[in-house]
């Protein structure tokens, strides 16, 4: 879109009236105004279907109305009226669909039959089934194992993320880079070594027991919303929530709960933020070594008056190990470098820490805010380490909290898709599929992306997504792309990585969660795990956008009964016709996380795995919670010696979900009308000869022989720390390098994007 954006401050709270013009809005404009109905009626709930977007928790006992804002966009999206036949294709050559932009290639609505590019007409064409099946089977068995890369989405259910990793699997690779090497492997990494768990150690009912609440780079009111509810609860029996963001995001200060009609006809909202610290892009490692050094100044002033200790010493004792490296490393840090790198107040950094000090029982969320920078797993581990000076592990109403994004994302990991092998128990998969897994590790998605730069992969299998537009290097990227053999794209609705043709492309339609899934034995039931790692059912109750579609495990079973060899052990067959074959499947390679799975797939908000941690049982090395020293205050590339070079944030709007834009306002932001912005601190618009609502040009500050620019942005003034700036994924995913990702867990760092703003 070319159109200039529009910015005014946004004045009301997140929820509210604004949330239900919003869903009234998207409901007409997708034809889709009798599914609202059943959103109130089985939006996740028992018995109902559990939603594509976000992968908060679902609990027990549901509100009347148990969706959000995005979560109902999400489902309009989905059921949609709209439809892109082979006759839209016929339409439009490829190479014109390359000019659309992502929200209109998407809002054509969904794809209804399998297509494969031909290249002489630059056109998609219909396909049959069956010999789409047998062409990506002939060509998969031509190919060298670690040739083909094996990608999943968050979408996808347990039940197909498990026979996805097998056919992987008995292909012979462990290439299964997912949707979390983008988001939260800087978790998976940070998390083992220190609590002996990838996963966090919060359930649901931790929110009710809790009295103080901290969050970390976390936007609660674009990306998870339905958690504004345990927060409003808590605000009301006067528990503290404490912010560090560098913005000032509208979900995190005022909420008017849309399902409370006296607080809608009064419009006063709840405050939810109690404490908010605009910290620098990549300075939360300082700002919370400075709390960490004010907790140690407390106890030390407890300790000679005599009082209760403000450390939980004996658990410290008793649970943990490093803690004096860790005490002499805060204690060497200067004041200075905290504030510097912060960009915060000594002051506001001991007050948070007061806060932090007079709580019993501390949960701390996270998001992308944390992971996504060089040091992101540093960052995440000193979080570990305020947490474990309080003992605020595996104490009810305490714990840390990765908020997840993709609704199964962290279940497909649970299930094998991984490409590391040791993360895997492959030797249980030996013995119960008669073959012989690979030991190698395979690759994730940045080392996915420089095979295929490098020429090294000759085919992709997406499992949902949009790969070429979610990742980074994205201009190198999508001419590399171009000369793979093979590229099948399994997906509901037509996105750019599709319009990326291979030298040979398929798109493959599949049904989405909220529609129903009928085989042989009836109506199926798919299964996803939430971010507190509890498992949900879930139920489609809509039809089918056609009767050419085929759901995901028909889809993975015909390519692997196409690619591999006969395999008495594993029935695909079977399983497609009777999911609840699948499940069985998972339990007997899982046991200890999936005991009596069928039996327990309408728990009331889902059963929750089993995580050591929670029970203070430590599944590490030393076999304690291992304190940590960071290796640098700053988590970002940015070295801070060019005062031109600032920070790039890349964030979402609330008109988004992932790379999916659902329209062009940012509401919580009031910012409409376009994408195309660049959000800038006023004084550093100032400093660098930018003028309000002008034009500007982003350039990437490294120097490795690459040059990154985009130009067309219009920057408009916006409440940031000095040194950052901010702008919309996945557009600006071009200006980061492929190898500028965490230390660690390779999750490309774009919350703190080194670049200069130049006036165009």
């Amino acid at each position: 879109m070319t159109e200039r954006a529009r910015h005014a401050t946004y004045d009301q709270p997140v929820g509210g009236w604004g949330s239900a013009k919003s869903l009234l809005k998207h409901s007409t404009e997708q034809h889709a105004v009798s599914a609202v109905a059943a959103l109130v009626k089985d939006h996740n709930k028992t018995g109902g279907y559990m939603c594509t977007s976000c992968a908060w928790a679902k609990p027990a006992q549901p509100h009347a109305a148990e969706f959000c804002e995005n979560g109902a966009k999400a489902t309009f999206w989905d059921v949609t009226s709209r439809r892109t036949t082979p006759d839209f294709f016929a339409r439009h050559t490829v190479s014109e669909l390359l000019g659309w932009s992502d929200y209109d290639l998407e809002n054509e609505g969904r794809l209804t039959h399998p297509l494969r590019y031909d290249a002489r007409l630059d056109r998609y064409v219909e396909v049959a089934w069956e010999d789409a099946f047998a062409d990506i089977g002939t060509k998969l068995r031509g190919y060298q194992p670690d040739e083909a890369v094996f990608y999943a989405s968050g979408r996808a259910s347990l039940e197909t993320s498990y026979m996805y990793q097998l056919l992987a699997r008995l292909y012979g690779t462990n290439n299964l880079p997912d949707s979390s090497n983008m988001c939260h492997e800087t978790t998976s990494v940070a998390l083992p070594p220190t609590l002996g768990t990838p996963v966090g150690t919060v359930l649901l009912d931790d929110f009710r027991e809790t009295d103080c609440i901290f969050s970390f780079g976390q936007n609660v009111g674009t990306n998870s919303p339905r958690m504004l509810h345990p927060l409003q609860e808590a605000r009301e029996r006067d528990v503290p929530v404490v912010v560090f963001n560098p913005l000032r995001e509208k979900g995190w200060e005022a909420f008017v709960n849309p399902q409370r009609p006296g607080q809608m006809l009064t419009n006063e909202p709840t405050t939810i933020a109690t404490q908010y610290y605009q910290v620098r892009a990549g300075g939360d490692i300082a700002a919370m070594t400075g709390m960490a050094k004010t907790l140690l100044a407390l106890d030390d002033k407890a300790q000679a008056l005599g009082d209760a200790r403000v450390l939980d010493a004996d658990f410290i004792a008793a649970h943990t190990h490093g803690f004096p490296a860790f005490e002499a490393m805060v204690r060497a840090t200067e004041w200075a470098e905290i504030e510097h790198e912060s960009g915060l107040a000594q002051a506001e950094i001991e007050a948070a820490a007061h806060t932090f000090a007079n709580a019993r029982a501390v949960i701390a969320i996270y998001g992308m805010g944390l992971t996504q920078h060089r040091l992101g797993v540093d960052t995440v581990q000193m979080l570990v380490n305020l947490l474990l000076m309080g003992g605020h592990i595996g104490r009810p109403g305490a714990g840390i909290c990765p908020v997840r994004g993709h609704s199964n994302v962290q279940g497909q990991r649970t299930v094998g898709i991984a490409e590391k092998a040791e993360l895997v128990p492959l030797d249980r998969l030996a013995a119960q599929f008669g073959f012989e897994p690979p030991r190698a590790d395979g690759m994730n998605t940045v080392e996915a992306c420089e095979a295929v730069i490098a020429g090294k992969v000759r085919a992709l299998i997406g499992l949902g997504g949009n790969f070429v537009r979610a990742i980074p290097e994205r201009e190198l990227m999508e001419e590399k792309w171009r000369e793979l053999d093979l590229s099948v794209q399994i997906a509901t609705k037509l996105n750019r990585t599709h319009l990326i043709a291979a030298k040979t492309s398929y798109l493959l339609p599949t049904l989405v969660r909220s529609e129903i899934d009928r085989q042989a034995t009836g109506p199926q039931v798919v299964t996803m795990e939430d971010s507190t790692t509890c498992i949900h059912a879930s139920r489609g109750k809509f039809e089918p956008a056609a009767d050419t579609l085929l759901s995901e495990p028909r889809i993975v079973a015909e390519i692997a009964k196409a690619t591999l060899p006969p395999n008495p052990c594993v029935p695909w067959d079977r399983w497609v016709e009777d999911y609840a074959r699948v499940r069985e499947a998972i339990e007997a390679t899982f046991p200890d996380d999936f005991r009596a799975f069928n039996a327990r797939l309408d728990t009331p908000g889902g059963f929750p795995r089993p995580v050591a941690a929670r029970e203070r049982r430590w599944e590490t090395e030393s076999g304690k919670a291992t304190f940590t020293r960071p290796k640098a205050l700053s988590a970002s590339f940015d070295d801070g010696r060019d005062a031109d070079v600032l920070r790039l944030i890349t964030l979402r709007s609330n008109d988004q979900f992932n790379t999916t834009v659902y329209g062009y306002a940012d509401r919580l932001r009031g910012i409409h009308g376009s994408r195309m912005v660049v959000m800038m601190n006023r004084d550093d618009r100032i400093r660098l000869g930018l003028t309000e609502d002008g034009r500007a040009r982003l350039v990437t500050a490294v120097d490795d022989g690459i040059h990154r620019a985009m130009g067309g942005f219009q920057v408009i003034d916006y409440d940031l720390p000095p040194g950052t700036c901010a702008a919309y994924f996945p557009e600006c995913n071009a200006l980061i390098p492929l190898w500028h990702h965490a230390e660690g867990s390779k999750t490309p760092a774009a919350k703190s994007v080194p670049i200069r703003v130049r006036p165009e």
